[in-house]
C-alpha cells in the first residue's frame, strides 16, 4: 500500500509540467489515467536525447492511457464523466482552454465537490499575461533563473533539464497533498494555481529582497556562487572533483587535509566573509593542491577530514555507484517498447507506505480505453467502436 493509493487522477496536458505532476502522485501510489489526443498522443512520446527516446518511460510510468479528442463535445463528455469519478484532475494547458472545452472548475466542481484541480500554466490563470503562451524556459527567465546561470561574459545559459517545468509540477504536487488534507477535514476540493515563473521565483533565495534592501543585483558567476567559498569543482589528475567547505570549521579542516594547517586561520581565509572576498584566490590555491592528486586520492582524504564533497556523476558513475545500488535510487524497469530499462527511482522514501514503479509506461496511445471506459463509465466495446469512428477517442 503506497501513501496515495485508492486515489484517482485524471492527468490532462502534455510535454512536462502536468506529466512530471502526474509522475509524482502516481509513484506516491494514486492511480493515474492519461488522456491523450487520438493519433500521436502526447508529444513526450517522442522527446528526449539519444537515437531512441526512452524519456516518455519514465514520466509515464505508473499510467494508463486514454484517448479523447477535446476538441469535439463526444470527447468532452467522455472526459467530463472520468473527472466526475475522479479525486484530482492535473492540467497544463494555456489558461482559457478548459473552458472553452466545457470543462470549466466551476463546473467540474459543480459535480464533484471534493475535487481538487491543479492548474499549470506560465503566468496562472489571473493577471495581464495570464494568456499568453508560456513554456518553462520563458519561466526561468522571467523567475530570475536564466539570467544568474552562465559565465559573466556569455549570454545567460540554461540547464540541462526542463528545470521550471519540473519546479512547477513539485509545486503543483505539493499543493494538491496541502489541498486533500483540507479536503479529509471539510470534504471540499479546491483549484490550485501554479505558475511556471513563480515556482521558479519561490526558489530565488535572497535574489529580490538583497536587490530592495541593498540595490544588489545577482549577476552570473559561472561555477561558483559569490562569495561562497570554497564550494566548486576542482581539477584533479584523472578528472574532477566537488567540494564544499564553505563554513569556517569545514575550511580549517580542508585547510589540514591539504597539509597547510596554517591556512585555516589565514586572515585571508579564516571566515565567511573573508574567503568571499578572496574566493578566486582561493579556488586557484585549492586548485593547485588537486591537480597533484588523482579523484581517488582527494575523495579518501575528504572521507577522512569529514568534509562535504564528492565526484561528478554522469550515468555511468550512477549505475556503478554502491550507494545508489543500496538505496535503490536507480530501478530496473521491463518496459514495453525496450524490454528492461534502468531508471531513477521513486522519492522520498517512505518508511511505512514505500512508492515505487508498479506499471511500465503505456507503449500505445488509448491502450487502456476498454479498460478505464469500460470498468468506470460502462461503455460497452460496441459503443467504444462508435466514438473511435466518430473521432472521440
Amino acid at each position: 500500500m503506497s501513501a496515495l493509493n485508492g486515489l484517482r487522477v485524471i492527468e490532462l496536458g502534455q510535454l512536462l509540467a502536468g506529466p512530471f505532476c502526474g509522475q509524482l502522485l502516481g509513484d506516491m501510489g494514486a492511480e493515474i489515467i492519461k488522456v491523450e489526443p487520438p493519433g500521436e498522443g502526447d508529444p513526450m512520446r517522442v522527446w528526449g536525447q539519444g537515437e531512441e527516446k526512452v524519456q516518455w518511460e519514465v514520466v509515464a510510468r505508473n499510467k494508463k492511457s486514454v484517448s479523447a479528442n477535446l476538441r469535439i463535445e463526444a470527447g468532452q463528455t467522455l472526459v467530463r464523466k472520468l473527472i466526475a469519478t475522479a479525486d484530482i484532475l492535473v492540467e497544463n494547458f494555456k489558461p482559457g482552454t478548459m473552458e472553452k472545452w466545457g470543462l470549466s472548475p466551476d463546473s467540474l466542481l459543480a459535480e464533484n465537490p471534493g475535487l481538487i484541480i491543479a492548474r499549470m500554466s506560465g503566468y496562472g490563470q489571473t493577471g495581464p499575461y495570464s494568456n499568453r503562451a508560456g513554456f518553462g524556459g520563458i519561466g526561468e527567465a522571467m523567475g530570475g533563473w536564466r539570467y544568474i546561470v552562465g559565465e559573466p561574459d556569455r549570454p545567460p545559459s540554461r540547464m540541462g533539464v526542463s528545470i521550471g517545468d519540473t519546479l512547477t509540477a513539485t509545486y503543483g504536487c505539493m499543493g494538491i497533498l496541502a489541498a486533500l488534507h483540507h479536503r479529509s477535514k471539510t470534504g471540499k476540493g479546491q483549484v490550485i494555481d501554479a505558475a511556471l515563473y513563480e515556482s521558479v521565483l519561490q526558489v530565488m533565495e535572497g535574489l529580490v529582497p538583497e536587490y530592495d534592501h541593498g540595490g544588489f543585483i545577482r549577476e552570473r558567476s559561472g561555477s561558483i556562487l559569490q562569495g561562497i567559498a570554497p564550494s566548486n569543482v576542482y581539477s584533479c589528475k584523472d578528472g574532477e572533483y566537488m567540494i564544499g567547505a564553505n563554513k569556517d570549521s569545514l575550511w580549517q579542516r580542508l585547510a589540514t587535509a591539504m597539509g597547510r594547517p596554517e591556512l585555516g586561520n589565514d586572515q585571508r581565509y579564516a571566515t565567511h566573509l573573508t574567503r568571499g572576498q578572496n574566493q578566486l584566490e582561493l579556488d586557484e590555491l585549492i586548485n593547485a593542491w588537486t591537480r597533484t592528486l588523482t579523484v581517488d586520492e582527494v575523495d579518501a582524504l575528504m572521507i577522512e577530514h569529514s568534509i562535504p564533497a564528492g565526484r561528478v556523476y554522469r550515468a555511468p558513475e550512477m549505475l556503478a555507484d554502491p550507494h545508489f545500488k543500496a538505496r535503490e535510487a536507480i530501478v530496473e524497469v521491463q518496459t514495453e517498447r525496450f524490454g528492461k530499462l534502468k531508471m531513477q527511482g521513486a522519492f522520498p522514501k517512505f518508511s511505512a507506505t514505500p512508492g515505487g514503479v508498479r506499471s511500465p509506461a503505456p507503449s500505445i496511445v488509448g491502450q487502456h480505453n476498454a479498460e478505464i471506459y469500460g470498468r468506470i463509465l460502462g461503455i460497452e466495446h460496441e459503443e467504444l467502436d462508435r466514438l473511435k469512428a466518430a473521432g472521440a477517442i
